[in-house]
């Protein structure tokens, strides 16, 4: 099976020369880092946190989260976790076979991750139904192809987001990882407060990264519910944590912060987007 693109020429540009221009203008844009990466082999990187709104809003964020990723160096796999916003699919689904597109070409599902994965969760099944639309997932692929196009990957779609479901993605995934000695950077892909005015994300996504930082996923999950914070990837964020820490991740990087308010000019309702690093 090839899963076409859902977002392509909506999200981010449909022809691959536009798209390859887009993600270097992400690169380097003023919010962004910068600088176009080269690719590393140092391999510290253990998971990424990194946001998926359509490229002129969130790309020179994301850009700051792939800019690590290829300076620390590409690892086998990329697990991508990611909210459900469709409803379609069952409460975790992933795809345990064949590829996706995107217009920079076909990125390999690594099969025998997924199928094990899907052993190990128990609460998780392979369900293309629930990936056709979505797109948290599939708009990280053009930045990690524009990089490298030699990994494969494993799409995780959580509609379940609850603090055991998360706790059991995160403990498999690191098992997974282990009896296969397969090298994994898993990327929890999330937008922070949705559409409230610039300050007031400010403030409540400050405390959410705090705990993000401190590597707690229950005092994260604790406060997006308490400060009702529209966060829509708190469950990859949470499973993210869990793994990264079973796979040796000790500390997390706070990399960028920022929200559609820095690109549109308009501050009275933003979306808020942000890039953190474990190693």
């Amino acid at each position: 099976m090839i899963r076409k693109p859902a977002v392509a020429g909506l999200f981010y540009e449909q022809d691959p020369d536009m798209l390859r221009k887009q993600i270097e203008w992400c690169f380097m844009h003023e919010l962004g880092p910068g600088n176009i990466p080269e690719i590393g082999n140092s391999r510290n990187i253990e998971g990424v946190i990194a946001p998926h709104a359509g490229y002129a809003y969130s790309g020179p964020v994301a850009a700051h989260t792939y800019h690590d990723i290829a300076e620390d160096g590409f690892p086998e796999t990329f697990i991508i976790l990611c909210p459900n916003h469709t409803g379609m699919g069952s409460g975790v689904s992933t795809m345990n076979s064949g590829s996706w597109e995107t217009p920079l070409g076909q990125v390999e599902i690594d099969s025998s991750f997924a199928d094990i994965l899907i052993e190990k969760s128990g609460i998780m099944d392979s369900n293309p139904e629930a990936h056709i639309r979505e797109h948290s997932a599939e708009v990280q692929l053009p930045f990690l192809q524009y990089l490298n196009p030699e990994f494969k990957f494993v799409p995780v779609t959580m509609w379940m987001q609850d603090i055991r479901t998360s706790q059991e993605i995160g403990v498999s995934i690191a098992q997974t990882a282990t009896e296969l000695d397969r090298d994994v950077v898993v990327i929890a892909s999330t937008d922070f407060t949705h559409y409230e005015p610039k300050k007031q994300a400010y403030i409540q996504d400050m405390q959410v990264i705090n705990a993000i930082k401190d590597m707690d996923q229950k005092d994260m999950m604790d406060i997006v519910a308490k400060q009702n914070v529209t966060m829509c990837g708190y469950g990859p964020v949470a499973a993210t944590i869990v793994a990264v820490k079973k796979m040796g991740a000790v500390s997390c990087e706070f990399k960028k912060y920022a929200t559609s308010g820095d690109t549109t000019g308009d501050n009275s309702s933003v979306v808020a987007y942000a890039s953190l690093i474990f190693k």
